[in-house]
């Protein structure tokens, strides 16, 4: 089962899920690097991305801050971003 890097981002997200696919090629975009875990592919997984963000709603996107945003917006991951000053 896939644990969060405390020292990267890691996004929880599976191939149906439009916001994943729009938030990936986001993070793509911006040259950002990150551990993908694709639930199709670990299951389990998704346990882990409820644990974390108590919701059964995807993407989970965990920063190296220990903090997480839910089905976040694009302007959502981007402030985050600058405010780790990754971008």
């Amino acid at each position: 089962m896939t644990t969060p890097a405390a020292d990267t981002i890691t996004m929880f997200g599976a191939e149906w899920c439009g916001d994943c696919r729009r938030t990936k090629k986001q993070l793509d975009g911006l040259g950002i690097a990150y551990t993908y875990v694709d639930l199709e592919a670990e299951p389990a997984a998704a346990e882990v991305a409820r644990e974390i963000s108590g919701r059964m709603n995807i993407p989970v996107v965990v920063y190296p801050d220990a903090t997480h945003h839910v089905e976040p917006s694009n302007d959502d991951v981007e402030q985050k971003l600058r405010a780790l000053n990754l971008i």
